[in-house]
């Protein structure tokens, strides 16, 4: 019984960590956290962090893990069941600029931010940052697909495009009107009506 308080309290201090991480890392970057600064942020002890996570590589790859879950659970979940293709893209636009309005991450889009902070690096946390960006290319290009875009893969590059581009101008300017320009130039990459099909896939 007291082992399995401990591992609960555990499981609770490594989400929490890991998502102060992942909010802390839009503003100054994920190589910025330190031990200090993230015990600060949770009240947890910096021996305690490194007793629940291992090293503080550890905890920038959970803070990565920890942004996929909020992406998903923001912006993918909710557009989950619309239909694929189409239908599926628009939902997703729309998700994605409630995502940036609600401020689920204090400096923007964590995506947006780890890619270009990432870019030119190696290891662990490099390669959870590029399997993250690639996930989401990898959506979009399979509902642009399903939705009959002649080339999938130069649509799901102008739309990211796009998002990254709005996502800079509101984080430097506070223009928050570029995330409506982004949403309607993505959106004439996406085919009018109902364009897709009614079969679900796995959500991611």
């Amino acid at each position: 019984m007291a082992t399995d308080g401990r591992r609960e309290r555990g499981d609770r201090t490594r989400q929490r960590a890991a998502r102060a991480a992942a909010r802390m890392a839009t503003v100054g970057g994920l190589d910025a956290i330190t031990l200090g600064g993230l015990a600060e942020a949770t009240g947890a002890s910096k021996s305690g962090l490194l007793a629940v996570f291992g090293t503080r590589e550890d905890i920038l790859v959970a803070a990565v893990a920890e942004a996929r879950t909020l992406y998903v659970e923001h912006v993918v979940a909710p557009a989950w069941g619309e239909r694929a293709g189409a239908p599926r893209l628009r939902a997703l636009l729309d998700r994605w600029v409630d995502y940036l309005r609600a401020e689920v991450f204090p400096g923007g889009c964590f995506v947006a931010a780890s890619s270009a902070e990432y870019g030119h690096r190696e290891g662990r946390v490099a390669d959870a940052v590029r399997a993250l960006k690639r996930e989401w290319l990898d959506l979009l290009e399979r509902d642009l697909a399903t939705a009959g875009v002649p080339d999938p893969g130069e649509a799901a590059f102008r739309i990211d495009a796009y998002l990254v581009a709005a996502n800079t101008r509101r984080e430097l300017f506070g223009d928050d009107a570029a995330l409506d320009t982004a949403r309607r130039l993505a959106g004439e990459l996406v085919p009018a009506g109902v364009t897709g099909t009614g079969r679900k896939r796995r959500q991611p």
